[in-house]
């Protein structure tokens, strides 16, 4: 049996045969890297995060589906991405 991942695209949730490369809260509509301290923390902190948690193939993705770049594990992407706010 082939593993599938579930990821996030514009048009909704989908099977992948590929593991996703970054990951993040759909609630909050943020994305980061997989081994964010922000995102780490608030796993282990119960399973709230976990229940909005979303995986993406790849940046432009995650920014297709109207997602932000997280503001601690990806600086220079979050403070672009505010400047056009």
């Amino acid at each position: 049996m082939t593993k599938r991942y579930r990821l996030l695209g514009p048009d909704g949730e989908y099977e992948s045969l590929t593991k996703g490369v970054l990951g993040g809260n759909g609630k909050a509509k943020i994305y980061g890297r997989l081994d964010c301290p922000s995102a780490l923390l608030a796993l282990k902190q119960g399973d709230t995060y976990r229940s909005h948690r979303v995986f993406f193939a790849d940046e432009t993705t995650a920014i297709s589906s109207r997602h932000r770049p997280c503001g601690n594990c990806m600086k220079p992407e979050y403070r672009a991405w505010k400047a056009t706010q």
